[in-house]
């Protein structure tokens, strides 16, 4: 008996410090309902989705390649006379069909995405020039691409739905059981070998892209994802119990 109780106690302070060295849990991103505090999560949406137009004519501006939507974006604007923002709200109405036979249901921020993504994408290509040198295009990508990953965890930290992109990806991912990794990679790979056929520009930036965004947004998210009382109560319960 005396043994049992040394083992556990040597099994107690062996495990502890691997416990203690785990981080907070991650926040929370389901839906809140719009009339939960919208002063103070209202302006992040909108912030973070205006950041987010904007960083998209940041790397188009860089010229050295950009996200696979925005090379599709990039190929339908050779073949129509719509300027780029508005295709990028018109491409989020037709991904949206897609939601039907997903049994998703668009949000407050479904909306928000394709309307205000296509003002502030226009309006950064209106602000930003054409034709610069190439450290300046080099610094507009890396930009850009820090921007994106900030911005996402901004608007997505709101907590007022998916945008129409990202709620394609979790329904599919529910409906055929598969991961978000692989539905995600399989979604990336269509749109941007769509796009690339139209003649959207890929380069180093679209690598750059896929591989620096994710973390950067991962980064922020925690300091902008909201969190409800009962959440933000039962996380510091839970990290309490587990140092």
């Amino acid at each position: 008996m005396h043994q049992d109780i040394t083992d556990r106690g040597h099994e107690d302070r062996t495990a502890t410090p691997r416990r203690s060295r785990m981080g907070p849990p991650p926040p929370p991103l389901t839906y809140v309902p719009l009339g939960e505090r919208p002063l103070r999560r209202l302006p992040q949406l909108f912030i973070g989705l205006a950041l987010y137009g904007f960083s998209l004519a940041v790397t188009v501006r860089a010229s050295l390649g950009v996200t696979p939507w925005t090379v599709l974006s990039e190929g339908l604007e050779h073949h129509t006379f719509l300027s780029f923002g508005t295709i990028t709200a018109v491409v989020g109405v037709l991904v949206l069909l897609l939601w039907i036979p997903l049994e998703q249901r668009p949000k407050f921020g479904t909306f928000a995405n394709i309307i205000v993504l296509a003002y502030s994408a226009d309006l950064g290509l209106s602000l930003i020039p054409e034709h610069l040198g190439f450290p300046a295009r080099v610094g507009l990508l890396v930009g850009g691409v820090l921007l994106n990953g900030f911005s996402v965890a901004v608007y997505v930290g709101a907590r007022f739905g998916p945008g129409p992109r990202d709620g394609l990806m979790t329904g599919a991912s529910a409906a055929t059981g598969r991961s978000i990794r692989l539905i995600r990679t399989l979604i990336e790979i269509t749109v941007l070998a769509v796009g690339w056929l139209l003649g959207g520009s890929v380069g180093v930036g679209t690598v750059l892209y896929a591989l620096a965004v994710g973390p950067t947004t991962q980064f922020f998210m925690p300091w902008f994802a909201y969190r409800r009382t009962a959440e933000r109560i039962g996380d510091a319960a839970r990290f309490r119990t587990l140092r």
